[in-house]
């Protein structure tokens, strides 16, 4: 568990005078060497090795839609390549904005511009459809996005939260891009926005006096479920404190391991939503496991708060101190494979909620998540079902007013394997 990275030095400074102090230090074993070590699942790294093109998708996407000016009204949203091409260091696209673009006919179009001479980029049309259904499905989903930020507020002991750490995970949440607006500022009676300690920084603040009885936990609802089944076969004591687990496939499972799960598994906790006392907080070996459990509670929680179910760890990272945790948050998922998978695809390290998925997709879909799936789904067609040629496309399918001119070269299926061989 996550205690192994913990253990007690006392130290002699200065004769005669001896000071004991307590040390948190991790054992000689690496942080690589620990993600390296750790079980696969090839259900979530097949998932993953297609959600890090999606997120480059997103990313060209939403510059799109940021920042373009249409000659007109009528026209989609676009911007050149010229520009793209500049970005592309930045937004990781190995070979330039150009090639990558190629790669998804079924999202993105590039055409020459009527006034400006030069290509431009601009949003297929069934991009642009998937992309108003998750408009619709987010602005639909105001009430449960309110519920979300009051239960993240909840689980800090200060209740509050830095809005840098929201902005990082507005995406994952569901949040509306202008959720200072359209969910803070018109819930006066639940936030507030404050000041915070550093110059220019502000801190979201739960103002009113949240029933904690209302408050129950993803966990607490499978553990009812769990109890109160038709064919109920659980001892309702070795549930109470359990967590749902199920482990990649082929992963060793010792003597040693079981029992170890077994009696963390049986090990009492503070939830999430429980106020932490303070003779909880002491360092002794009782104390730090049961601070461990609070703290796999408290990502629990995060994650089953989440639209997808995921969350980069850098960016839950974030919430580590005002959660009120003190142990390395990757090093928690790692100790904990059973509830938690980390995946490293992609250049970055992401946390999934084993529990909530199955073969793949979530268990129980919301309409966001169904529509970033609409999207993930053009990513994974790449050319299929699109027209190809040798020779360049001119105005192909279009009626006399429409003035894009579609531009696609032969060599895109090489552009593809090329920027492929480099990300891998």
């Amino acid at each position: 568990m996550a205690t192994r990275a913990f253990k007690t030095l006392t130290t002699a400074l200065k004769p005669p005078t001896t000071t004991t102090t307590t040390t948190i230090i991790r054992r000689k074993t690496t942080s690589a060497e620990y993600v390296a070590s750790r079980a696969r699942d090839p259900t979530f790294e097949k998932l993953m090795d297609k959600y890090k093109n999606l997120l480059k998708v997103i990313s060209i996407q939403d510059l799109i839609l940021a920042t373009a000016t249409p000659p007109l009204k009528t026209d989609p949203p676009s911007v050149s390549l010229d520009f793209l091409n500049r970005l592309s260091q930045k937004l990781h696209l190995n070979l330039g904005g150009t090639a990558f673009l190629r790669k998804y006919p079924h999202i993105f179009r590039i055409f020459n511009h009527p006034t400006k001479s030069q290509p431009f980029c601009t949003l297929h049309p069934d991009a642009l459809e998937v992309f108003d259904q998750e408009s619709e499905a987010l602005n639909g989903s105001i009430p449960l996005v309110v519920d979300r930020l009051v239960r993240l507020l909840s689980i800090s002991p200060t209740k509050t939260l830095p809005l840098r750490a929201i902005f990082k995970v507005w995406k994952e949440l569901g949040l509306p891009n202008d959720f200072e607006n359209s969910v803070i500022a018109k819930n006066p009676n639940l936030f507030a926005l404050v000041n915070g300690n550093e110059p220019n920084t502000h801190v979201l603040k739960l103002v009113s006096d949240v029933d904690k009885n209302s408050l129950i936990a993803s966990v607490e609802n499978w553990r009812l479920m769990e109890c109160c089944g038709e064919e109920c076969n659980v001892n309702r004591t070795e549930i109470r404190y359990s967590f749902k687990h199920s482990y990649p496939p082929g992963m060793r499972l010792s003597k040693s391991f079981k029992a170890k799960v077994k009696e963390w598994q049986s090990l009492p906790y503070i939830g999430p939503y429980e106020e932490m006392p303070v003779e909880e907080r002491r360092m002794s070996k009782f104390g730090v496991r049961r601070m461990e459990k609070r703290a796999v509670g408290i990502v629990h929680e995060f994650l089953s708060l989440t639209v997808e179910k995921m969350v980069e760890v850098e960016k839950i990272s974030q919430f580590r101190k005002w959660f009120g945790i003190d142990l390395n948050i990757r090093d928690l998922f790692l100790d904990h494979p059973g509830t938690f998978y980390l995946s490293t695809k992609g250049k970055k390290h992401t946390v999934f909620l084993r529990e909530a998925y199955e073969r793949g997709c979530l268990i129980q879909p919301n309409p966001v998540y169904k529509a970033r799936r609409k999207l993930l789904h053009l990513v994974n067609m790449g050319h299929r079902g699109m027209l190809r040629s040798d020779a360049r496309l001119k105005n192909i399918g279009q009626g006399e007013d429409d003035k894009l001119e579609e531009v696609e070269s032969s060599d895109d299926d090489a552009l593809e394997e090329a920027e492929s061989d480099q990300e891998n």
